[in-house]
């Protein structure tokens, strides 16, 4: 492997906190631990660039886990050494329960069977964890040969352990000074080696995705829903990446071991665990039928009750589930929440509850090419610093400097500003540098997706108070408001119920005998500097027409349409999309001009909304010679709505009526009524 840039730059960051994760994965797959132990051992004694230092650590990593980790089948050979020699050193999952008849507490080892080795109350109490889902730890065993002749005697005793985690405190201070060696997109791709991941093979999209499975990590009581196909390495990141994090894989749930046993008072993982995983989270249910109200009141509030005492947790909470079925079909049926269990797939008040949902489908299946051969920090000291990051907050940051749409409620801003400050965390470890505006406005992009994800959801279950979800936000006292979308609800190319942004139009031209009827989109941009420039090359000469007769028009009746804003001084450029057959732009003159409009007064236009009609030099309308063909096409192409001149209103009494159901034909009498009725509120 051939160190690359971003190894260099890396290695003077990071140097001794580094491990090549080509060797992760070829130790990790040969002995029964986690990935997270392997990397602790390789962090211990490869932490090097130097290939002389790594293999001379190799083989100490190798003669440890050989001689320390039990296969399936060794069991009683190493409960045979501890014998002989008096104790032996493991690593394994350590987990203890408080025995009641002897008033002690009682160790489990897995990989050697045991379930009753002693252990002193000092090691418990010191490590509270191994009483809820316990954690892999280097344990020394011991045997008294004395205890084993007694009565019931429990020979075997652990003498002391050690977590599988790093020991130092500043571990965020180096963390921080670190990033400041990376831009932006270094960064990222180096937080992505460092869970094993390589963006060169990845789109932009699932880089982001994977980017937000660590956003549970990092944020305190973040709720996050991912579901897609098997295959995408959804929960190897819970399993495998942090000892802060615990796996539940499908079954039941105990309230007990969730929250607080009330017999005992003994906190549950989510006070345990930074982050508790539900995988396969379809067949989880609870053994309460208050399972899924206590958890819902804890994702809502971060608290939940023993009796009289309210009792507070910070452990996210993450549900992963397999999606393998066509996402449009899926929300033609029914709605993107419906693998969930059966007492929360319909529920929208636990839905409202989710932070963030994830689209695993947009995610792909993990192959070779996607994993790195390359440097990457060691988990034990990534997990470590995200732990830390925790406890503090990117919002003081960014209030101010972002507002969000009217279309956001309480819940909804709360959702998307702790995705934000998530993000933030992790893209900019210490809070102290400013952050620029294309990483503020990254972030808020994602948070307002996968929020909206979650409110289209509830939409779709028919309850009113969710309906509007057209999500929007303005970067800077003088930015322009912007929509966010769902890609699965509305793709860049479809005709959306979203408003467009300044400029840009649906539109379609009414063809003529010669060229068939099509469907465009005009995407205009105002800028200092005069006249009109079409992108298109070569443009076609009936879209020049139109984009001449709308500039005129615009100069000449300027007071009506755009008040005291001067077209002259601004220059527009023009770009035709042409979603159809039909190339020539032909007799769009009135969507031109509310294109021009729009870019001049940073107006959206409405959403779903399809503008036809042609201009001419001296502001007439045009005639529409087929008015209901120009409507069935719209209503093909999902329109909601269509404007159209008001002199082809009698050419609609023959549209049929199932054709008048699906769109609404909306008529202007003029250019302005035109602009007017298509700008959005």
């Amino acid at each position: 492997m051939e160190l690359d840039a971003l190894d260099l730059i890396s290695a003077r960051a990071y140097d001794g906190y580094l491990v090549r994760k080509d060797l992760v994965r070829t130790y990790s797959r040969q002995y029964p631990v986690p990935t997270y132990v392997v990397e602790f051992l390789l962090g211990r004694y490869c932490a090097s660039i130097d290939p002389a230092e790594i293999n001379e650590g190799l083989e100490v990593v190798e003669r440890q886990l050989s001689s320390r980790t039990v296969r399936p089948g060794e069991q009683e050979l190493f409960k045979a050494r501890a014998r002989e020699q008096g104790s032996v050193k493991i690593i394994d999952l350590v987990r203890a329960r408080l025995d009641a008849k002897t008033d002690s507490y009682l160790a489990t080892l897995p990989s050697l069977q045991l379930r009753d080795v002693r252990i002193a109350d000092t090691l418990v109490s010191r490590h509270e964890r191994m009483l809820t889902g316990g954690f892999y730890a280097e344990i020394d065993l011991v045997y008294d040969a004395q205890i084993a002749q007694e009565k019931n005697g429990r020979p075997f005793g652990v003498e002391g352990l050690r977590e599988i985690q790093v020991s130092t405190r500043d571990v965020l201070e180096v963390f921080s000074q670190g990033r400041e060696m990376y831009t932006a997109e270094e960064w990222k791709r180096f937080l992505l080696r460092s869970i094993g991941l390589e963006q060169e093979n990845m789109t932009g999209r699932a880089r982001d995705i994977c980017l937000l499975r660590l956003v549970p990590f990092v944020e305190r009581n973040y709720n996050m829903v991912e579901l897609g196909p098997r295959g995408t390495g959804k929960s190897h990141i819970f399993q495998q990446i942090s000892p802060y994090a615990h796996l539940i894989s499908g079954g039941k749930a105990t309230v007990a071991r969730m929250f607080v046993n009330n017999a005992n008072g003994q906190r549950g993982l989510v006070c345990q665990y930074d982050v508790v995983c539900f995988d396969e989270v379809s067949g989880i249910s609870f053994d309460q039928k208050d399972g899924v109200s206590t958890m819902k009141g804890y994702m809502e509030a971060g608290e939940f009750s023993r009796g009289k005492e309210s009792i507070r947790a910070d452990g996210s909470l993450v549900m992963l589930g397999n999606f393998e079925v066509d996402v449009e079909h899926q929300q033609r049926v029914g709605h993107l929440f419906s693998p969930l269990p059966p007492e929360m797939k319909d529920d929208t008040a636990f839905m409202d509850r989710v932070h963030a949902y994830l689209p695993g489908w947009d995610v792909p299946k993990m192959n070779k090419s996607l994993l790195t051969d390359h440097f990457g920090l060691v988990n034990d000291f990534l997990s470590e610093c995200l732990s830390q990051l925790r406890q503090q907050s990117r919002l003081s940051l960014v209030q101010g400097r972002v507002h969000y749409g009217g279309a956001l409620s309480g819940r909804d801003t709360n959702a998307v500003n702790k995705t934000v400050s998530g993000l933030l965390k992790l893209l900019h470890p210490s809070p102290e540098p400013p952050i620029p505006d294309e990483d503020l406005e990254w972030a808020v992009r994602l948070a307002l997706e996968v929020r909206r994800r979650v409110k289209e959801q509830q939409k779709r279950i028919g309850i009113a108070e969710f309906r509007n979800t057209h999500f929007s936000y303005l970067l800077g006292p003088e930015g322009i408001e912007k929509f966010v979308t769902t890609p699965e609800v509305q793709s860049e190319n479809s005709i959306g119920p979203d408003p467009l942004p300044p400029g840009q139009v649906w539109a379609i031209s009414p063809g003529s005998i010669d060229a068939p009827s099509g469907l465009y989109r005009i995407e205009t941009n105002a800028g200092p500097g005069s006249g009109v420039r079409i992108l298109n090359r070569p443009a076609p000469q009936p879209f020049v027409e139109s984009v001449r007769y709308a500039e005129q028009n615009l100069y000449a009746r300027s007071r009506d349409l755009v008040a005291d804003r001067d077209p002259r001084s601004h220059e527009f450029t023009v770009q035709l999309r042409a979603f159809d057959s039909s190339r020539s732009g032909s007799q769009l003159g009135v969507a031109m001009l509310v294109a021009l409009c729009s870019a001049l007064l940073s107006k959206h236009t409405r959403g779903g909304l399809i503008v036809v009609g042609g201009l001419n030099l001296g502001g007439s309308i045009e005639p529409l010679y087929d008015a209901i063909s120009i409507v069935e096409l719209a209503v093909e192409k999902g329109a909601a709505a269509v404007l159209m001149p008001v002199a082809s209103r009698r050419q609609l009494h023959d549209l049929s009526d199932d054709m008048a159901t699906k769109v609404d034909v909306q008529f202007y009498s003029s250019a302005r009524d035109a602009l007017l009725k298509a700008i959005s509120e």
